[in-house]
């Protein structure tokens, strides 16, 4: 490759990162659905995983709040960057055709509606796996990758399935993925996260394009919100004929990734094909609640389309670079609301000096707060404090996740007066409307606290453990 050519590259990628993120080169903290970064968040429970609700943002908010003493909002603007340019380069590298592959890889409705869903960690992990195949040769920048990629569980767990998929080191490589799953996998066995609503949370068809042609497309996520609006009037069909050409490029994906393909396609749409078999299997096999939001298997496609575009020929990959940007033509605009947003920072601030680190019951008051346009999003309160949290979650009216019991005995225990039973819930400080109330209840800790603690300092450190495990030695040439 010439030097103008991979100059071309880089410059072709860093204007598809760029076209994806400008929003975030604003002041302020990052607020959009389920996504709240708040500069300075609690060290709390909650954050280790061990709180009133599943583990499913661990060791994502436990790290962001070990890292609080730097300002964690531009702390995840430049991982989301790094981890686009970086998974840029890891298609590159994986065929004669890197215009298409880093398109497809960077630029794809996937990544584009979890970026709008607010699931930033999850964008991260889509962008580093063309970055963990193409170093499979390479076991231990891959591992490091596979841990990059590992911030939340659902990018935990894919990463490291890729990982050992095309590893050439598949011990080693299992081993630390394994250890990469601690921070969440312990808290999940301890208190096994909810698998009601799998109906609500399938993949949605998008416009003339059908359930099938959408999950094939790479989008169908089952918030409409969160759906460019390209999507919806009839370019989501440009995905299924992306997919169509792609499938010129097959010789050019192991055949390990292509497996993982069709499973993760064919898991995506169980709940559509198989409706009953599919919620047995999320209510009855650990760690299957995590893929309740179905249409996250679709990640699992995401190397073997990069690997068979990198693998087409000219005319043909012209023409899939030139379909990935038609099935979201207006992604650029469309992520305009990921804007930071400043206006609950002082309020939120000097609740978090008042509450000390204590456990804090909002009465009355909901977990998600609109924004000024009219968004509902997560409060940032819940990552700034040591929040009880109720985590009922109603979609389209429907109840898919009930209160916590915590929750529904700290509310009862306030309504009857009982400032005892709220301290022995670990309760500090309650918030209702304008009455503020402090019971004896230091901040929780404990074993549970301490081993959450530990999990996720020993994922910051886990990548230097790979200095004890040096690089094997071969006595006689062997082509690769």
């Amino acid at each position: 490759m010439s030097a103008t050519h991979r100059m071309l590259l880089w410059a072709w990628s860093t204007l598809l990162v760029g076209s994806l993120l400008w929003p975030l080169a604003g002041p302020g903290e990052l607020l959009l659905r389920d996504m709240a970064v708040v500069d300075n968040p609690a060290l709390s429970l909650n954050a280790l995983g061990f709180g009133d609700l599943p583990a499913r943002n661990a060791p994502q908010d436990g790290v962001l709040a070990l890292l609080g003493f730097l300002p964690v909002s531009w702390l995840v603007r430049l991982l989301l960057v790094v981890a686009g340019l970086a998974g840029a380069y890891g298609a590159m590298r994986l065929g004669k055709m890197p215009f298409a592959a880093v398109t497809i890889a960077i630029y794809n409705p996937f990544v584009v509606e979890r970026l709008l869903q607010g699931h930033w960690s999850l964008v991260m992990a889509a962008w580093l796996l063309p970055l963990i195949i193409s170093l499979r040769k390479h076991p231990r920048l891959q591992i490091v990758a596979m841990w990059a990629a590992a911030l939340s569980p659902t990018g935990a767990f894919v990463a490291v399935i890729v990982g050992v998929a095309s590893s050439r080191r598949k011990a080693l490589t299992a081993i630390f993925g394994l250890l990469s799953w601690l921070p969440w996998l312990i808290p999940a066995l301890l208190a096994p996260p909810a698998a009601a609503g799998v109906s609500v949370f399938g993949i949605r068809a998008e416009g003339f394009a059908g359930t099938l042609g959408t999950a094939l497309g790479l989008g169908g996520i089952w918030n409409a919100g969160a759906v460019p609006a390209s999507r919806e009037a009839g370019f989501a069909i440009a995905g299924f004929l992306l997919f169509v050409i792609l499938l010129a490029g097959f010789r050019n994906c192991p055949w390990p990734l292509m497996v993982l393909a069709v499973a993760g396609l064919l898991g995506a749409l169980s709940p559509w094909l198989l409706p009953e078999y599919f919620t047995w299997v999320i209510a009855h096999i650990p760690g299957a609640a995590l893929f309740r939001d179905s249409q996250k298997l679709l990640v699992f496609a995401i190397p073997a389309y990069v690997s068979m575009a990198a693998g087409l020929h000219k005319p043909l990959a012209w023409v899939a670079t030139l379909l990935a940007l038609l099935q979201i033509p207006d992604a650029a605009r469309e992520v305009a609301v990921l804007r930071p947003s400043s206006a609950h920072v002082t309020a939120t601030a000097e609740l978090a000096q008042l509450a000390a680190g204590r456990d804090v019951l909002l009465v009355g008051q909901s977990t998600l707060v609109q924004r000024a346009d009219g968004i509902v999003v997560v409060d940032p309160r819940t990552k700034a404090l040591s929040l009880v949290e109720s985590g009922e979650l109603r979609v389209d009216g429907v109840v898919t996740d009930a209160p916590s019991s915590r929750w529904v005995a700290a509310n009862q225990a306030w309504q009857r007066g009982d400032l005892a039973e709220l301290e022995t819930l670990g309760v500090g400080l309650i918030i209702d409307g304008d009455t503020v109330v402090e019971t004896s209840a230091p901040p929780q800790r404990g074993w549970r606290f301490y081993l959450g603690t530990s999990l996720s300092v020993g994922w910051l450190l886990l990548p230097f453990a790979l200095l004890f495990f040096r690089p094997r030695r071969s006595f006689s040439k062997v082509k690769e």
